[in-house]
């Protein structure tokens, strides 16, 4: 285990509130479209304070992350924040609310890293004030600035969703995958563990094609499109976030192409389509558990107390014979 005292952590010295007043009224004019903003605030100087900013903000998976950091504060007795950019595609606004985090000075900061590259400069500002550093969702490869990272095992879960494509398949033919992004570790494990898995397992099902969509549903449509068009004796479509899920089972249903659907995530568009049979099922993160450690773990930190260096906030594998389940719903934040 890693100790959460290998850095200077607890109370920090504060800068005066005139001084910081300046700083993020001149920060916040220049961030002010961006959501989420120093949402939940208090005044309270007897609480530890815990700044979250997350790869986005209004989504379904990004709620209940929110909600679970939200009820973690509540149960612990700490601050929290909660900030992520409006699009999972926007680095620049994610890097520069991590920088607003830092002026706030909070005991611990908790982040998920749109572009682990672009992120470890900004981080490096938490290391030299002594803030303690907890990513999840997706780690930070290459830096031992978070002493913590929660998040799903996602070469694993890719790794189930090939099997069950195996399956569908026999192990052989075409298959395509549409990816949110080829920056962050979580796109890239997905990608990896659902290829390897093919390669090592079903050699004869090979991936023609990998397209990358930033988790924006329009450009995954057209993506998709071009994939069914490009390779008429495609078989299926591995999805690795809700929305490239979605615009694979729609954009399959509209040009009349049988194809096996299988998805990442739980969006309540992506359930009902597992329900009426336009998708074989999805493998689903615990969005709520995963912001609720994560922020568990943040607290930890700032306490100084032993923390582990890597959580594993789980998945399952669902479809339309199990979504009912009770543990499967309590992971779907649809």
């Amino acid at each position: 285990m890693r100790r959460g005292t290998n850095r200077t952590v607890g109370r920090h010295p504060r800068m005066s509130r005139a001084t910081i007043g300046a700083l993020i009224a001149a920060l916040t004019l220049a961030l002010a479209s961006c959501s989420g903003l120093g949402e939940r605030v208090t005044e309270s100087d007897e609480k530890l304070d815990i700044a979250v900013v997350a790869k986005g903000y209004a989504s379904p998976f990004w709620a209940a992350v929110k909600e679970g950091a939200f009820a973690a504060g509540d149960d612990l007795g700490v601050n929290v924040t909660f900030s992520g950019p409006d699009t999972e595609s926007d680095v620049v606004r994610q890097v520069d609310q991590i920088n607003l985090a830092h002026v706030m000075h909070p005991d611990a900061f908790v982040f998920a890293a749109l572009d682990s590259s672009a992120s470890v400069i900004a981080l490096e500002q938490f290391e030299e004030s002594g803030i303690p550093v907890v990513a999840f969702d997706s780690g930070v490869p290459n830096s031992d600035i978070p002493i913590s990272t929660v998040a799903t095992n996602n070469r694993a879960a890719a790794a189930a969703a090939a099997e069950r494509m195996v399956e569908l398949t026999g192990g052989e033919g075409e298959v395509a995958i549409l990816a949110q992004t080829s920056t962050s570790v979580t796109g890239i494990d997905r990608r990896d563990g659902f290829i390897d898995y093919l390669a090592e397992n079903a050699p004869g099902l090979t991936v023609v094609d990998v397209q990358y969509n930033d988790s924006d549903q329009a450009k995954a449509e057209q993506q998709a499109s071009a994939i069914i068009q490009a390779h008429p004796n495609l078989s299926g479509i591995f999805a690795t976030d809700d929305d490239g899920a979605v615009a694979a089972a729609q954009t399959a249903r509209r040009a009349g192409a049988d194809l096996h659907i299988i998805g990442f995530d739980s969006g309540a568009v992506q359930v009902q389509l597992i329900r009426e049979g336009e998708m074989v099922g999805s493998v689903t993160q615990n969005p709520y558990l995963m912001g609720y450690i994560a922020v568990e773990t943040a607290v930890k930190a700032a306490n100084g107390e032993d923390v582990e260096p890597v959580i594993d906030s789980g998945f399952y594998w669902y479809d339309a014979t199990n979504w009912q389940d009770e543990d499967i719903q309590k992971a779907i934040y649809d």
